[in-house]
């Protein structure tokens, strides 16, 4: 098996989620974004609903810090937090911003059915599960997003109006907090389910965790492109 940048834990995830990750990482959105063709009004939809989901997902990773074992799996999961509030939503509210809808306006947006289902399975995994069953519906957007950004950062033209987006998830910042990540997580597992967890019974709940927030990352990116 040949191990991603992300870690083993996520390979083995993502080769077991199958034509679900495909369609989520070059979805139309996604290329749209790549090409340029996204509209407008597609992008500002997907945005202001990415700015709601990412109030609930840096509290579904502050969940990860009592969740934890270790000093180490919770300075990762307070780093996620702080890199999901301090600069990532930044770019949402930037962007947002010189289309003249304020962060006041972000923060009481109505929340979509896809997002109300997604945030939602996410919070619930972590509460009614351990500290894995919240990785494993944390991982397909935080690895996901940092598989895309690289593609498109390397074929996307240089001048193509989401040129900005596509930077924030091709960095060395966000590509160097999802490699902290994976490897935080590859640790987390081992800890808890030994050398060999796909020969564990737990395995399967765990990539059925994956692959369910996978499929809602994919009805997520169909929202976006509603509101064209």
């Amino acid at each position: 098996m040949t191990v991603s940048v992300y870690g083993e834990t996520f390979a083995r995830w993502r080769a077991g989620c199958g034509d679900p990750w495909q369609d989520y990482t070059h979805h139309a959105f996604v290329e749209g974004l790549r090409d340029g063709s996204l509209p407008r009004a597609a992008f500002l939809h997907y945005l202001v609903q990415d700015y709601v989901f990412l109030v609930h997902f840096a509290r579904a990773w502050s969940l990860g810090v009592v969740k934890a074992d270790t000093l180490d799996e919770m300075k990762v999961c307070a780093a996620t937090v702080d890199a999901l509030v301090s600069h990532e939503m930044a770019l949402h509210i930037q962007t947002c911003a010189v289309a003249g809808i304020d962060e006041a306006k972000l923060f009481a947006a109505t929340e979509e059915f896809e997002n109300l289902a997604y945030t939602r399975y996410v919070m619930d995994a972590g509460l009614q599960g351990d500290f894995l069953d919240l990785m494993a519906a944390l991982a397909p957007c935080c690895f996901g997003y940092g598989e895309i950004g690289t593609r498109l950062a390397a074929t996307a033209a240089p001048d193509m109006p989401y040129r900005d987006w596509i930077n924030t998830y091709a960095d060395d910042g966000y590509q160097g907090a999802m490699d902290a990540v994976g490897h935080m997580i590859d640790a987390a597992v081992t800890r808890r389910m030994g050398s060999d967890p796909t020969a564990t019974a737990r395995w399967p709940h765990l990539q059925a965790r994956f692959n369910t927030a996978t499929r809602l990352e994919v009805a997520f990116w169909d929202m976006g492109l509603r509101g064209a």
